[in-house]
């Protein structure tokens, strides 16, 4: 299955500039996502990292790799019109880096799930070589200014 720039919206609460996925190639609700970020030298953040070379924050493939996993997530019925946040990243490494023309291949699989917490392995990569890897740790919540998990 595949979802495009607008199916990803109806899942995801990110908007430009913050969605930081551009398609959907594949994935199975609840279980895993591959997607694609097309780095172009148009990004906001190449103005200030760095003026003199241009590279994509760390942060932001970080972001780009839960933005994936927050769709398998949030793409199960029960899931629907909630919102995937944060819980906590393990074992980031960054081993290559990501430059205006590169083509980010983004993959996040779930590997448990207890509640309304669950744990991602994810991986970042251009071509054949890996860019990131970490282990990430998401929380859903309803998509109100509750601010409870559910």
């Amino acid at each position: 299955m595949t979802l495009s720039n607008d199916e990803i919206r109806r899942i995801l609460p990110h908007r430009y500039p913050f969605l930081l996925v551009d398609t959907i190639t594949d994935y199975e609700p609840g279980q895993w996502a591959r997607g694609v970020k097309c780095v172009s030298a148009g990004e906001p953040f190449f103005v200030g990292h760095f003026p003199e070379k241009s590279l994509m924050p760390g942060v932001l493939i970080i972001e780009a790799l839960a933005q994936t996993g927050g769709v398998a997530l949030l793409s199960l019925p029960e899931n629907r019109g909630k919102i995937a946040l944060f819980a906590g990243i393990k074992e980031a490494r960054f081993r290559r880096p990501v430059v205006p023309g590169d083509v980010l291949e983004l993959e996040c699989t779930l590997t448990r799930r207890r509640g309304p917490v669950g744990v991602g392995q994810a991986v970042a990569r251009v071509g054949d070589e890996t860019a990131c890897t970490a282990t990430l740790t998401f929380a859903i919540m309803d998509n109100e200014d509750s601010g409870e998990a559910v």
